[in-house]
């Protein structure tokens, strides 16, 4: 595939660049470069390769649910409330208006 000018105006204006003319040059062989490296891959067959997410199989090590110790009551939590409660709840200071 030609890389055009138009195209690497258009490139560099999508990477904020200000590219001189000879780096305009460089620029649109080093991507007609990597082009046609592309083209290669695309010849090879992949029909029988198996897709991968991650090239190791690795899997989440999860522990079964189970109750650890009994939690706290809530009266108790509510003792330790530095001001007063409300129906249950931490009474606090109104921070929004």
């Amino acid at each position: 595939m030609k890389i055009t000018n138009k195209d690497i105006d258009y490139i560099a204006h999508l990477a904020r660049l200000n590219l001189s003319a000879t780096e305009q040059k460089e620029m649109g062989d080093n991507l007609e470069k990597i082009l046609e490296y592309m083209n290669k891959l695309n010849e090879i067959d992949t029909e029988s390769v198996e897709a991968t997410a991650h090239v190791l199989s690795i899997n989440n090590i999860l522990r079964n649910d189970k109750k650890q110790a009994p939690s706290i009551s809530r009266d108790e939590i509510l003792n330790n409330a530095p001001a007063a409660t409300l129906d249950g709840f931490f009474k606090v200071p109104k921070i929004i208006e």
